[in-house]
């Protein structure tokens, strides 16, 4: 047994879990927010057996993809005291983080 923890985008949270459903995983799935833009993400939580693991992977590769977007920074060194001069930059977000831990013990209760 092995617990898959998948981090994704709040964007592609509602097709990875529909797929997900289809495929017959259950999962727990817990609200979270990211650092770097402090945008939305979903964290999941799938307990799997080995055999059905491929079938996971595929799953969040199919229904995960990463994608530019621009967001404004700026430089608060080069700006006058009080002035904020916005700058676009492009940022790769989206996608999945996937980590997989063996399960020592697993119970349902």
């Amino acid at each position: 047994m092995k617990l898959a923890i998948v981090i994704v985008h709040n964007r592609d949270r509602a097709k990875m879990t529909d797929r997900l459903l289809q495929e017959g995983f259950k999962f727990t799935v817990i609200g979270s927010s990211g650092g770097f833009l402090r945008e939305g993400n979903t964290t999941v939580l799938i307990g799997i057996e080995e055999e059905r693991l491929s079938d996971l992977e595929n799953a969040v590769a199919q229904n995960c993809s990463s994608r530019e977007q621009y967001v404004n920074v700026g430089s608060m060194e080069a700006a006058p005291p009080g002035a904020f001069v916005a700058s676009p930059i492009k940022v790769q977000v989206g996608g999945a983080i996937f980590f997989l831990l063996n399960v020592e013990k697993f119970d349902r209760f």
